[in-house]
C-alpha cells in the first residue's frame, strides 16, 4: 500500500501514514490521518482500519466504487 493523500468515497481527504500489524492476528491494519476538522476529534484525527476494508469497493447507488481513491 502506497503512503499518501487518499479521498473517501463520501468525499473527505485523508492521509496514509503507515502500515501496522494487530498485535494478536498480524492483520494488516492501515494508519491514517483525516486532513479536515471535527467538532468531536479536531483537525487531524488519526484513524486505523483493516487494510482488507481501506481497500475494498463498496456498493453506492447501485455502483461499486473503491472505498477510498
Amino acid at each position: 500500500m502506497e503512503l499518501g493523500k487518499y479521498k473517501h468515497y463520501k468525499g473527505n481527504l485523508y492521509e496514509v501514514i503507515a502500515v501496522a500489524h494487530n498485535s494478536e492476528t498480524l492483520e494488516e491494519m492501515v494508519v491514517y490521518k483525516a486532513l479536515y476538522d471535527t467538532p468531536d476529534f479536531g483537525y487531524g484525527a488519526i484513524w486505523v482500519r483493516p487494510k482488507t476494508m481501506f481497500t475494498e469497493e463498496v456498493l453506492v447507488n447501485e455502483k461499486w466504487i473503491k472505498r477510498f481513491e
